[in-house]
């Protein structure tokens, strides 16, 4: 089984996946562990649609140094993948070749997400706009999920 965890940053989703994998005792596989740089969620989808296609892994972002970190190594199939990404059309097809597939998308209002994700990162404020950007083309492409999360 794949979980694909998806949401505009701040939504919970990296929290609800890290209890989810505890409980189901599945692997996570984060997409802010692979995006190359602020401007890279599209090559990030590209990056796990390339992993569930059978590459076998993918290479660690060094955000620090802004380069590409070492490999990270993914054999398992039952996976929980989170991340603002995970509902993108290919990634939703690549993991549907393995069976059972779970969408789920969280939200929430933008104060909040916002406070939230700069609670988290404080070097993330002058990157909000720009991410939120890509963030709505994205989401622009997402079907319908199995699960939806908003908060009031």
């Amino acid at each position: 089984m794949i979980v694909l965890i998806d949401g505009p940053s701040g939504s919970g989703k990296t929290t609800f996946a890290g209890f989810l994998g505890e409980i189901l005792g599945m692997r996570i596989v984060h997409f802010d562990d692979l995006y190359p740089g602020w401007h890279g969620l599209a090559a990030g989808v590209k990056i796990v649609t390339a992993l569930l296609e059978g590459a076998g892994g993918y290479h660690r972002w060094d955000w620090a140094n802004n380069v590409m970190g070492p490999w990270v190594e993914v054999p398992e199939r039952n996976l929980i993948i989170e991340g603002v990404g995970s509902l993108a059309p290919s990634v939703v097809r690549a993991a549907r070749q393995h069976g059972p597939v779970l969408t789920m998308l969280f939200d929430g209002p933008e104060q909040m997400r916002r406070s939230r994700a700069l609670a988290r990162d404080p070097f993330y404020e002058p990157w909000w706009e720009m991410w939120a950007e890509q963030e709505a083309r994205h989401f622009a492409t997402v079907e319908t999920p199995d699960v939806t999360r908003g908060y009031p």
